[in-house]
């Protein structure tokens, strides 16, 4: 009896452990940037070497890396929101939807997961060269809409797996109208898809290079690809201050999101 009780014990714990492996994988190269930002060599170098902040000092003083950063803030947050605007109806129809080429809409949408990105921006510069849009902010959303949005589609798509058609149903049946039953049923039950694929989104949007840099220019560079440019010259811990700032970012913005929504909370609610 006490065998059979030590096993599971002994399994929980290397589960324990394989995960917190798992997540000093994940931290470590993060911790090398951030500590790497702060040393007071003109060289990269880890464990820094002293204590310094001229290295975000000098990032924060040149205003083309400001503006670069606006730029992907802007960039992200709404090809984010317009991919969530756009794909959550789109998972309702393919989990539910009754119509004629649903699988086919599905693998459309769904498609940008398996292109290479840098195959989705060299057809999206073309695109924008027939359409005259090419080398501009509409070019860059479009492009970061059509690579996130299958993020929100899969992630809603779990969600949807989960839900009880029949509250919907029971709603409808006390008086709601579609646009009420959406908004005050569907939606709140399936906000951890919609959160956890925005987040991804997110995200995914911040950190791409490569659909970013065949649509930009010296006017027109999203932080990313400001980076890529950079380092092919210049290697200092410049470079790590500004890698450390979007890491900075993106953690915010999972912490105010959790501090407005819940996250662990949204998670828990399917």
């Amino acid at each position: 009896m006490n065998g059979s009780r030590s096993v599971p014990k002994a399994g929980a714990s290397l589960l324990s452990l394989y995960a917190l492996l798992a997540v000093v994988f994940f931290v470590l190269p993060l911790a090398v940037i951030v500590g790497t930002s702060f040393t007071t060599t003109s060289y990269l170098k880890f464990p820094p070497e002293g204590f310094t902040l001229q290295w975000y000092a000098k990032f924060l003083a040149d205003a083309s890396y400001m503006k670069s950063m606006a730029l992907s803030a802007g960039l992200a947050g709404s090809a984010t929101v317009t991919a969530a605007i756009l794909g959550v109806p789109v998972a309702l129809v393919i989990a539910r939807g009754d119509i004629p080429g649903r699988a086919a809409i599905s693998a459309l949408f769904l498609s940008p997961l398996i292109l290479p990105p840098i195959v989705v921006g060299a057809a999206l510069l073309q695109f924008g060269a027939m359409t005259g849009i090419a080398r501009s902010f509409l070019a860059l959303f479009v492009g970061h809409v059509v690579l996130i949005i299958p993020y929100v589609i899969r992630t809603t798509l779990a969600s949807l797996a989960h839900f009880n058609p029949s509250l919907e149903e029971a709603a409808q049946d006390l008086g709601a109208t579609r646009f009420e039953t959406f908004f005050l049923v569907t939606l709140p039950l399936i906000r951890s898809g919609v959160i956890s694929g925005s987040l991804f989104a997110f995200i995914i949007s911040w950190i791409n290079v490569e659909i970013s840099i065949f649509n930009t220019t010296a006017d027109l560079m999203p932080i990313p690809v400001k980076l890529f440019n950079y380092i092919q010259y210049n290697v200092d811990p410049m470079i790590a201050a500004v890698s450390a700032t979007t890491i900075y970012i993106a953690v915010a913005v999972v912490l105010l999101l959790d501090r407005l929504v819940g996250i662990e909370n949204a998670a828990a609610n399917r």
